[in-house]
């Protein structure tokens, strides 16, 4: 078989529910890797949110903050910022909204208030502190990545009165918030196109909605079993739960083991 890449989201799909890595996807990893193909993160964290795992895997390919940020064998190759007008204009119609932010930079985050209920609810499943508050760090900073703090039937006023960002639901609580046209298809566009690889030989997995156009960018996707059903109509395949070894069994189901 000729080299392939396999771009892996994190949550809920290398990291199960309690975010720890089963064991059979770290044997599945560690098995691509003796066969000689190249493994990919792709997530929306980022970067300094998953050290411990790339370090772990030995990755050093990756496209963070949902393609804004992208890593090929540990060189910088695409960013993609937030303008700070942009970031002032979403900061002024959340505050009048009583709605909190956190801005994501290249090496840390930063909250717009000292705390918030809706951010511990929601950061913490992903085994994150509640970030410091830092009042100036949007205007300081380079903004790959910001999150909204808006509940469900509030989301939607911020994508009709912002139409020069992206907002995509990761929480009950949460959105994610990226500049247009950003996400991890574009991430991987941009690092296929400096790797040399061809994308028929490119594999995803992913469970949530920002997964959503990696799933159908990538011609050989495959949706988690614990993946919302809208999100599997995306993927050309659907694999088992991420504890039920997902990983391991979706990589068979397309013949990489």
């Amino acid at each position: 078989m000729s080299k392939k890449m396999i771009f892996f989201d994190i949550d809920g799909t290398l990291y199960d529910e309690n975010k720890q890595l089963p064991a059979s996807t770290r044997d599945a990893i560690h098995r691509l890797r003796s066969k000689g193909h190249d493994i990919a993160i792709s997530t929306g964290r980022a970067p300094y949110l998953f050290d411990d795992l790339r370090e772990e895997l030995d990755i050093h390919t990756f496209i963070s903050f949902n393609g804004q940020f992208v890593k090929y064998n540990g060189n910088a190759i695409y960013q993609n910022t937030i303008p700070t007008t942009t970031l002032q204009s979403l900061q002024s119609f959340a505050s009048e909204k009583g709605h909190p932010i956190v801005f994501m930079g290249s090496s840390a985050m930063k909250a717009n208030i000292e705390f918030h209920h809706d951010i511990h609810e929601s950061i913490t499943t992903l085994g994150v502190e509640h970030p410091e508050f830092d009042a100036s760090f949007a205007e300081q900073n380079n903004i790959y990545q910001a999150l909204l703090f808006a509940r469900e039937d509030e989301g939607g006023r911020y994508a009709d009165q912002m139409q020069d960002l992206r907002f995509v639901r990761w929480h009950p609580y949460s959105l994610d918030v990226i500049p247009p046209g950003g996400s991890k298809a574009n991430g991987i566009k941009n690092l296929i196109a400096e790797a040399g690889i061809k994308l028929e030989d490119c594999y995803a997995f992913g469970d949530n909605y920002n997964d959503v156009e990696m799933l159908q960018y990538v011609p050989n996707s495959v949706a988690m079993g614990n993946a919302p059903d809208e999100v599997k109509s995306y993927a050309r395949h659907i694999t088992a739960d991420v504890g039920d070894d997902g990983i391991a069994r979706g990589l068979e189901k397309v013949g990489l083991l």
